[in-house]
């Protein structure tokens, strides 16, 4: 994955010919009608996903972008597929970062919803990023209970992602998370079975964010749309602190995005501070 290069002319013919900017999110999301995840993002039984370099992408870097698909945090998709995304990887290759390779996952509640993890792969093309966001299946789940799956981005960014920055130069790839509702606290071993199709050990979300640090900088950014999210926030504080990244409107995502990943490249660190420039971004 990730042989192909990011082309905005190319992509902004493709979504007016595909009508992304006046069609409904039922429209563009076809597995909504379907009411199913597509079966090329289910994660049962898959190994890994890899980010690997190329020819193209000779220094490729590592992107997950994990995405709130329930009933609240629905439209995100739809936005980014709309003129999100390309704001995203333009301004990630514009900014200094030639070789991205971004990997969406769809994150639902895996106490309540019946496909609580959507998985894509590594990809660096505008037409296959296009692919897999409009594979996802915005499913609008979620529950009652204390929060979503986020902990499960965490959970296979650790143990199901190989990629060349990590294993051939020591460099950790970036997570973001986005949502407006707590983290669950545990991921049963039960529940990763289901999920995954093999599990023995339960984690709480600390021990998984302590493993999936080791490979990737984790940030999460919260959503301040209701008085829930004020809520959820505070807690997202405690557990990342400056990289909880706070905003109030969800159009705001790509640039939060491009800005960390372009500020830790600029300071040639992965893994310290990159969130320098971003305090507009902090609601206090």
């Amino acid at each position: 994955m990730g042989s192909t290069r990011y082309d905005l002319d190319a992509r902004y013919d493709r979504a007016r010919k595909a009508g992304y900017g006046t069609k409904s999110a039922g429209e563009i999301f076809t597995q909504n009608a379907k009411r199913m995840a597509h079966e090329s993002m289910n994660p049962h039984g898959i190994s890994f996903r890899e980010s690997r370099d190329s020819e193209v992408h000779p220094n490729s870097v590592p992107i997950i972008l994990g995405l709130d698909v329930t009933g609240s945090m629905g439209h995100i998709p739809h936005e980014l597929i709309r003129d999100g995304l390309p704001k995203l990887m333009g301004g990630i290759i514009q900014g200094g970062v030639p070789d991205p390779a971004l990997l969406f996952l769809g994150i639902g509640d895996h106490e309540c919803d019946g496909y609580p993890l959507q998985v894509g792969q590594f990809e660096s093309g505008d037409a296959e990023l296009d692919m897999w966001l409009t594979r996802t299946y915005i499913e609008s789940g979620g529950g009652g209970n204390a929060g979503e799956s986020y902990l499960l981005a965490w959970y296979f960014a650790a143990f199901h992602t190989r990629t060349d920055a990590f294993e051939k130069r020591k460099q950790k790839g970036l997570l973001f998370t986005v949502g407006d509702e707590p983290c669950l606290k545990t991921l049963p071993a039960s529940a990763i079975r289901e999920i995954m199709g093999k599990g023995q050990q339960t984690y709480t979300h600390i021990e998984l964010l302590e493993e999936v640090k080791k490979k990737y900088e984790v940030y999460h950014i919260s959503v301040l749309h209701s008085d829930q999210a004020l809520r959820a926030d505070r807690g997202w504080r405690e557990l990342l602190g400056q990289n909880c990244i706070s905003i109030e409107d969800h159009r705001e995502i790509p640039n939060v995005i491009k800005g960390i990943i372009c500020d830790t490249f600029k300071n040639k660190t992965l893994g310290t501070t990159g969130t320098e420039g971003l305090d507009q971004f902090q609601m206090l």
